[in-house]
């Protein structure tokens, strides 16, 4: 499944939409929970009675069963309610048409010796609706359309389109064929055609990114307006990124921000991760910490809750600009020569080859696309080969299930435990999850911590991460949020999802630490960048390693918008080379200055010292060295880069933007030298030059004639130092003219001579005429 079909699970709406933001994330400056890993958050609970809860605990869950049958009692009151008042104030079909025109149907109704309690199309061939007005048809014969002949026709139209659409998305998600994917958009777009509007979302971002269809930003920006028209939240937030971007309209981030907002409003995930970046940085809003952390904890707690075991897909930052200056820098994409060569030693019984090849295939990237059936089979082939690595991933494969494995507790344990047995740390935890949730065995706290630690000591993610969770929720030991604080961040530093998430519910809540809302901001928008929609991450790099640059920079752009530094810094690579076409000429700089400095603004040197060329060199603004100096020295203190010590050293020299000044200069160019080994024969030819410049500087301040006028010649060489000067040159003429008569003694002999006889004679008929 491509990631354009997986769009609409990605972002569809949050079940807490019709909550308000205050209500959606309330601070709770009280204890959290936490479950299978993750912090949910509960109010009234004061951090002293967390300290006493263990006393309560049984005589809460109690009070807490007892509210939740009180609450589920109550709720389902208030639904008969409303149920009968619907069914008291929904309004009365009448007939129209038909023998019984005016009167009002009657349900349930007999036809055919079947009871109808809705309006049917049984009976006729034009598939319109009708009803009996009284319940035995055939009796009375009474009867008439449930519609008029408009709406059936709109109905059946939109039926037609629904079975159009269901077909184009089964042959989407069926194959993996290219040529299969533009047969089944080619559905999608007659349902569109036909006012579908999933099939008009769909066919949209496709036209917007050149997936399966030719790329048409002006086609799909007016599918987008009339999505937005019948309000459809991927609309407002596709039609908010045109705005922002300036593509297919003229750039209004003040528009962008509105329908952001309504796409928000109508649960997007993206225009909620878009806002929270934007509140976050300041970009068209007022900076605010807490409105950020608002979108942001929103988006997290659904990325967070489609974590599974397996941890989910890997997300590819490749950096552009990084392959270009360092071609022979690892991207971290495996070849294609080397998979299949990893596949060779598999096939051959390799096992850590297996290992590695079924790791991969679990969790997708670097190259390798997620396949859960290669991944099992490689696996297996481990397991019988003995490796406990595979027998522990095999064990996670099956607690997870999948369509490709079958859910199954039992098979899960009997690997587990097996590779526990071999101390394999991924067992270890497989198996402590299972004595804490009582997957296969009964609960067992205290088994469930022990497995957890043996995991944990060796430095296994996943035991780190269960073990914070125990430690935090009380469970099998006492509630301890320091320790929590400590193995959430072990956690974190292996790159555990949920561990940035907890750490960030923490901060955000003020538990066990200190309340940072900046803290947790960050947290959670690196929990945010983790979501599913980080896969066009890659979608975007193929399509620029495959020359479609203009697919490239939008896929790019809609990323940078989401705040995704790397794609920031992509999308004005792409537009520095001026490789996409769709933006024009003298908008390239000007978006590419904007995009350096937003990824320069999360910590990316390169964009620092980009936004110092160009304002150096006046590339989408004005030339201003101050401001360039400024963006150089950002780069040399707080990231030490040697490119930028030596540009700082240049325009101390030269005397741009900043007193000139040859000590510093200097000073700046042996930094650079030290910083990196690549800079010193730069470095080198540079000190040389300003040698030079030093030098013809010393001579030009001093005065040649007062240096020779201080000088007394009998003082220095003699009285008689003329004579010493007139011997001396005699000498030299002298010389001169015994080497011009050895010279002229050594010319040869003029032609005509007889040559000398070589010491070899040639055949009679080569020699030369007496």
């Amino acid at each position: 499944m491509s990631l354009l079909d997986e769009e609409g699970n990605q972002d569809e709406s949050l079940e807490s939409k019709t909550l308000s933001a205050e209500d959606q994330v309330k601070d709770h400056s009280t204890g959290t929970r936490v479950v299978a890993g993750q912090i949910f958050l509960e109010s009234g609970k004061s951090d002293s009675q967390s300290e006493n809860e263990e006393n309560f605990h049984s005589q809460e869950e109690e009070k807490e069963n007892s509210l939740e049958e009180l609450n589920s009692l109550e709720m389902s009151n208030l639904l008969n309610k409303d149920l009968e008042e619907a069914e008291i104030q929904s309004p009365v079909l009448t007939a129209i048409g038909g023998t019984a025109d005016g009167e009002p149907c009657h349900f349930p109704f007999l036809f055919m010796e079947k009871e109808y309690a809705e309006c049917t199309a049984d009976g006729r061939e034009d598939g319109r609706l009708w009803c009996a007005t009284t319940y035995d048809y055939k009796k009375d014969q009474k009867w008439g359309f449930c519609e008029s002949e408009e709406q059936s026709n709109k109905r059946r139209q939109m039926q037609e389109a629904e079975d159009v659409y269901q077909i184009g998305m089964k042959i989407l998600n069926e194959s993996s064929k290219k040529a299969q994917k533009k047969v089944a958009y080619q559905y999608l777009l007659k349902a569109a055609d036909m006012n579908h509007t999933k099939a008009m979302e769909k066919v949209s971002y496709a036209l917007l990114f050149g997936d399966y269809l030719k790329q048409n930003i002006q086609s799909s920006k007016e599918l987008f307006e009339k999505l937005t028209e019948e309000g459809s939240p991927k609309g407002q937030m596709a039609l908010g990124f045109l705005y922002a971007s300036g593509l297919g309209v003229n750039s209004s981030q003040a528009k962008a921000l509105v329908y952001y907002t309504f796409g928000a409003l109508g649960g997007n995930l993206i225009a909620h991760m878009i806002l929270g970046y934007r509140y976050w940085a300041g970009i068209g809003v007022l900076q605010s910490c807490e409105s950020a952390l608002t979108h942001y904890r929103l988006v997290a707690n659904h990325v967070a809750s489609d974590i599974s075991l397996t941890g989910g897909t890997v997300v590819q930052r490749i950096r552009l600009a990084d392959e270009v200056e360092n071609p022979g820098m690892a991207s971290g994409m495996l070849e294609e020569d080397l998979i299949q060569y990893y596949q060779f030693l598999a096939e051959k019984g390799d096992v850590q080859a297996q290992v590695g090849l079924g790791q991969l295939h679990l969790h997708g990237g670097r190259g390798v696309e997620q396949n859960h059936q290669r991944a099992f089979e490689y696996f297996n082939q481990a397991a019988n080969a003995g490796n406990s690595h595979a027998m522990a991933f095999l064990g996670k494969m099956y607690s997870e299930g999948s369509d490709v494995v079958p859910q199954s507790n039992e098979t899960a344990l009997q690997y587990f435990k097996k590779a526990a047995d071999m101390g394999n740390p991924v067992g270890q935890s497989g198996l402590g999850m299972a004595y804490l949730y009582g997957r296969g065995v009964p609960v067992n706290y205290e088994l469930a911590l022990k497995y957890f630690q043996k995991a944990a000591e060796q430095g296994w993610v996943d035991g780190q991460l269960q073990l914070g969770s125990m430690y935090y929720n009380g469970i099998g030991v006492k509630k301890d949020y320091k320790q929590a604080l400590k193995y959430f961040n072990l956690a974190s530093q292996g790159g555990h999802i949920l561990a940035f998430y907890n750490l960030a519910q923490m901060h955000a809540t003020g538990t066990g630490v200190m309340r940072s809302c900046h803290t947790a901001v960050e947290l959670f928008k690196n929990v945010c960048e983790r979501g599913r929609w980080s896969e066009r991450l890659m979608t975007a790099y193929n399509s620029y390693k495959d020359g479609d640059s203009n697919s490239a920079v939008v896929q790019y752009l809609l990323l940078a918008e989401q705040g995704y530094e790397v794609a920031q810094s992509n999308a004005a690579f792409i537009l520095d080379q001026k490789e996409a076409s769709i933006v024009g000429e003298n908008e390239t700089y000007p978006r590419a200055l904007l995009h350096w400095n937003r990824a320069a603004s999360q910590g990316y040197t390169v964009a620092r010292i980009k936004l110092g060329d160009y304002h150096f060199y006046g590339f989408g603004t004005d030339v201003d060295y101050e401001t360039a100096f400024i963006h150089y020295r950002l780069a040399s203190e707080q990231q030490h880069s040697a490119q930028a010590m030596f540009n700082l050293g240049y325009m101390h020299e030269k005397g741009l933007g900043i007193k000139q000044d040859i000590h510093l200069a200097k000073r700046f160019y042996d930094m650079a030298a030290e910083a990196s080994p690549d800079a010193q024969v730069p470095v080198f030819l540079a000190l040389c030059k300003l040698g030079v410049i030093y030098s013809l500087q010393y001579i030009r301040e001093i005065n040649i004639r007062e240096v020779f006028s201080h000088i007394d010649m009998d003082q220095l060489l003699g009285p008689e130092w003329d004579l010493y000067l007139m011997t001396i040159i005699a000498l030299l003429l002298g010389t001169i003219i015994a080497y011009r008569q050895r010279q002229h003694q050594a010319i040869p002999r003029p032609a005509g001579l007889r040559p000398a006889v070589p010491q070899q004679e040639p055949p009679p008929e080569h020699q030369p005429p007496q």
